[in-house]
């Protein structure tokens, strides 16, 4: 019974980590794409 509790905890500590992975590349790649959108805008008032 108490291998099944380690068992358990293990594999929700695993399920954490990687939706908190998850969580920190989205965030990253919405930052850059904030920059890029930025980058596009500067480079279309130059154009003109």
């Amino acid at each position: 019974m108490d291998t099944i509790t380690f068992y358990l905890l293990g594999v929700l500590i695993v399920i954490y980590l990687v939706i908190l992975a998850k969580n920190k590349r989205g965030k990253r790649e919405r930052r850059s794409r904030k920059f890029m959108d930025g980058k596009k805008r500067h480079s279309d008032k130059s154009d003109r």
